[in-house]
Formats: structure tokens, sequence, C-alpha cells
């Protein structure tokens, strides 16, 4: 996942789109940086209920105790969207998933307010389930 921005550069990025078509270009561009996740993975036990695209996200921790998440969708605009995501949490233990408030970042982005109400109650549904998974990590 080391193609992904650091939160920094993904604001900085975000705000150097002129528009929302760049920056919604930009998310579909950050999917595409996502590793492929394997056949295996797309189970029911990896699959987020409350998005309306099928979305799924496995997480493990490496040998230092941080999370890998990893991440698919059958929509491209969703998978960005876990790009996003992605890029808040990487480098990240279960305990600061747990304590980061993403809702500054987000406001920073100026993303929610961008998307129809059914995309950002699926990007609530996988925060939701990554402090889930992270807490019974911890």
């Amino acid at each position: 996942m080391a193609t992904l921005p650091d939160k920094e550069k993904l604001v900085r990025n975000f705000n150097r789109c002129a528009n929302w078509e760049e920056k919604y270009l930009y998310i579909i561009e950050l999917g595409g940086k996502l590793p492929d996740l394997s056949e295996s993975a797309h189970q029911d036990e990896n699959k987020i209920s409350g998005c309306q695209s099928q979305v799924w996200i496995v997480m493990s921790l490496d040998e230092e105790g941080r999370v890998q998440l990893q991440g698919d969708s059958d929509a491209a605009i969703v998978k960005g969207l876990i790009a996003v995501v992605f890029s808040l949490y990487q480098g990240m233990t279960p305990a600061d998933i747990v304590a980061l408030d993403v809702r500054p970042w987000f406001a920073e982005l100026a993303l929610t307010q961008h998307l129809t109400p059914s995309r950002s109650q699926g990007l609530e549904a996988m925060i939701r389930a990554i402090r889930l998974k992270a807490e019974s990590m911890r």
C-alpha cells in the first residue's frame, strides 16, 4: 500500500484539484492504486454492510503491530473512497485507528458534502467497520 499518499499529501493533492470533477477523477485514480484483492478474500465475512456497492475490507497486523488494510469494490468511485480511507489509516496500530477522529480530515477534503447520501452512508459504514475490527485487534 506504499503507493497511497499519506494524510497530508492526500489533502494537498485534493486542494490542487481545480473542481469536483478533478477530485472525483483523483479519487478513482487512487482506487486504481489499491492492490488486487484475492478472490478468496471476497467473502461475506469481509463484506461491509451498509454500502450500496459491494465493498470488502480485510485487516491484519504486521510484525510491528501495525494494521495492514486491503480492500475492493465493484464501483470505481467507491474503490477510490476505500483508498482515501486507507490513506488516513495506513501505518497505524489498532489503538491509533480507534483513537483517530477522521471527520476533521473529511471536512478538510470537503468530501462528504459532495457525495450522494448513499455514498456518504457507505463511507461511514466502512469507517465504522474498520474501527470495530481495530477495537477487536487491540
